[in-house]
């Protein structure tokens, strides 16, 4: 089972469609691992993004579950130390000790550089997290975690990841009643991220 930011390795240059451009075709054929999306495709196959060096180099594919030779979730990253300076890095220095008692994991530039050792943070880099909630964190909760986020060297962009989808911890913490839930079958405006969207 694959999940939403986990980082796949073995996909090739001949499972990309014909009009994919060069820089994927490049990306793909030095051996880059290619980023779990949340989009449906057919069953054996999974929704992936390949990532150029460019922050709009960005191309969507599918994948045979069949081609992947490993995988690396957002969570095995957690202790991964760079030996980089940048903001982003610094930020995840602050908040690995806030984030101790969860389930959490890092995704986005940083998540990518640290699993493949490829630089793809920049000083003005965002960290980009994710937070497993199974269980419905109160609002009141979700105000005091972004403002310690609030407090790290850059923007921080957490993701509650609830059992239907993503939703933006920036955004449950703030006045609107309903909050936009991404999920494999698009975006949703829910109420309550921790229920079902019929």
């Amino acid at each position: 089972m694959v999940n939403a930011h986990d980082l796949l390795w073995g996909m090739t240059p001949a499972h990309l469609p014909a009009e994919a451009p060069a820089w994927a075709l490049a990306v793909i054929g030095a051996g880059q691992p290619v980023v779990v999306r949340r989009a449906l495709a057919e069953p054996g196959y999974v929704a992936v993004g390949v990532r150029g060096r460019l922050r709009e180099q960005r191309f969507g594919a599918v994948m045979p579950l069949a081609a992947v030779q490993r995988r690396v979730v957002p969570e095995a990253l957690c202790e991964v130390i760079s030996p980089r300076d940048l903001p982003a890095l610094r930020a995840l220095a602050q908040l690995r000790p806030v984030l101790a008692k969860a389930v959490w994991g890092i995704t986005g530039s940083a998540g990518f550089e640290l699993a493949t050792g490829i630089e793809a943070l920049h000083a003005q880099s965002d960290l980009d997290l994710l937070l497993r909630t199974p269980e419905r964190l109160d609002r009141g909760d979700a105000k005091d975690l972004l403002a310690l986020l609030d407090t790290a060297p850059c923007a921080v962009d957490l993701q509650l990841q609830t059992p239907y989808g993503a939703v933006a911890l920036r955004e449950w913490a703030g006045p609107s009643q309903r909050v936009l839930l991404k999920s494999a079958s698009g975006a949703h405006l829910v109420s309550d991220p921790w229920q079902a969207v019929v």
